[in-house]
């Protein structure tokens, strides 16, 4: 029985969601249906579980992906099992952009989708026959790079397998006495916002599953100690196919709660909000962005300030926290749009928030812009993480735009504010602002070099530094 073995690198550094461990989909289902063909397979995620060289080496091919803030990890593993004779092929958003870097590592790159590709390489493998048929593929061929033409997407989901778990000794990320599964209900968003690279790897059009194939993978996890979180990059994209698919998991009754992506455009539906809640919704995660009326058109986010604030009290009410996220650094931005955000998260009473630094990452219009603008300042991949400045901004100083987010994580999780939280009763919001300030001293003491490094170039014109931020890690 021939063996595949699949791989999904650990990030280098700290990030907001470090304590929960869960792993991308994408694996899993890849997985499943190399499993499904008869092929013996095994995964490592490398946040749960220590790669094992000794059986990469003793596999027939070994699949790595990687988004951009993990490619060097990615690269090192895939360096040292192709010394040791075995194939690799990678994927993932960030070789997807990056196709060529990704070449000097590895022997095989698929772009975009990896289901359809995948299983198109493995029949030419078995057979022993030429690559030129499969799509998304990329390839050296005598010392040159070939790039065949990517394929339809996926337009029947119901069509992919229901992740196998059991794939990886999977120990599943625990929240509050909770055990979390990750479910993919749809796939691509037709927004296309400037920093996102989603639309690049699954297109622009919305793709969906069938209510009675959710349901059927649902029903698998129907347990008070579950907890599911929908990996959807907007999971309320189509309003009547979401009141039917939470009018089904009512009528269920199902025991899990859930959490998930969306628009701040929801509260423009009441109902539908009202029976997130009473389908288990507990938490939405909700890309804020801004409050910067400027940064907000000129990110072609298509939503206002006016509506960010309102769909804040609608979901509230429902009963549903919200996690918001922000984004600091559009050219637009400035010392005034931190305070302003700061004051506007923490007077709207969120549960908890992120205030990241705007990331240019391959594949994004914002990457073209920043590249073409010469404004690129680190080229290490680790630091892709939307923890660390960069690009050089429009209107802070380098130092400045890095101190704008710490601060920001400051001030909204200050002892003043668990205070008042306590006062209010609110023990989950209380247990979020003890582990976000605990992860920010960690944070800080871990990423030493690089502040100092960032207050260097800040302070000195025409400073000329070159830092390797990476760390060492030991792949023995």
């Amino acid at each position: 029985m021939p063996k595949i073995i699949f791989i999904e690198p650990k990030a280098s550094n700290l990030h907001i969601y470090s304590q929960y461990k869960l792993p991308r989909l994408g694996l899993f289902i890849l997985g499943t249906l190399m499993k499904n063909r008869g092929w013996e397979v095994e995964i490592f995620y490398e946040e749960s579980r220590q790669i094992d060289f000794s059986m990469t080496s003793n596999a027939d091919l070994v699949g790595v992906s990687t988004i951009t803030s993990t490619a060097p990890r990615a690269y090192m593993i895939a360096d040292k099992i192709r010394k040791s004779g075995v194939p690799v092929i990678m994927g993932g958003a960030h070789v997807t952009f990056m196709t060529e870097e990704a070449l000097a590592h590895a022997d095989f790159v698929i772009r975009g989708e990896g289901e359809i590709a995948l299983m198109a390489f493995v029949d030419a493998w078995e057979k022993g026959d030429n690559y030129k048929n499969v799509p998304n593929l990329s390839y050296k061929k005598e010392g040159k790079s070939v790039h065949n033409p990517k394929g339809p997407a996926i337009t029947e989901l119901d069509q992919l397998p229901f992740p196998d778990f059991k794939l990886l000794n999977f120990k599943h990320n625990q929240i509050a006495g909770h055990t979390t599964i990750p479910v993919q209900t749809s796939r691509g968003c037709p927004f296309n916002c400037s920093f996102c690279s989603v639309t690049g790897m699954f297109g622009r059009k919305y793709r969906f599953r069938s209510t009675q194939n959710i349901i059927e993978e649902l029903r698998m996890y129907s347990n008070r100690k579950n907890h599911i979180f929908f990996y959807d990059d907007n999971f309320a994209a189509n309003h009547k196919r979401l009141k039917t698919l939470l009018t089904a998991m009512i009528r269920e009754k199902f025991k899990f709660t859930w959490s998930t992506q969306v628009r701040a455009d929801i509260y423009k539906n009441r109902e539908l909000v009202k029976l997130m809640h009473k389908a288990g919704c507990r938490v939405l995660y909700i890309g804020l962005e801004s409050v910067n009326p400027r940064s907000l058109k000129a990110i072609e986010k298509k939503q206002t300030v006016a509506e960010i604030k309102a769909a804040v009290k609608v979901i509230q009410r429902s009963g549903i926290h919200i996690h918001g996220m922000f984004i600091y650094g559009f050219d637009d931005d400035d010392w005034s749009t931190v305070k302003k955000t700061v004051k506007f998260a923490t007077h709207a009473g969120l549960t908890s928030t992120q205030f990241l630094i705007l990331t240019p990452l391959p594949g994004s219009k914002f990457y073209k812009k920043i590249t073409s603008e010469k404004r690129l300042l680190f080229k290490d991949w680790t630091l892709y993480d939307a923890h660390h400045v960069v690009f050089k901004p429009a209107k802070f100083t380098l130092s400045a735009l890095q101190k704008a987010q710490m601060l920001s994580h400051k001030k909204f999780y200050s002892w003043k504010q668990s205070l008042k939280k306590l006062f209010q009763f609110k023990l989950f919001d209380l247990s979020i602002a003890h582990y976000a300030r605990k992860l920010n001293r960690l944070w800080k003491q871990r990423n030493r070099t690089f502040l100092k490094a960032v207050d260097l170039l800040t302070n000195k014109k025409n400073a000329k530094i070159k830092i390797d931020f990476k760390q060492n890690i030991n792949l023995d």
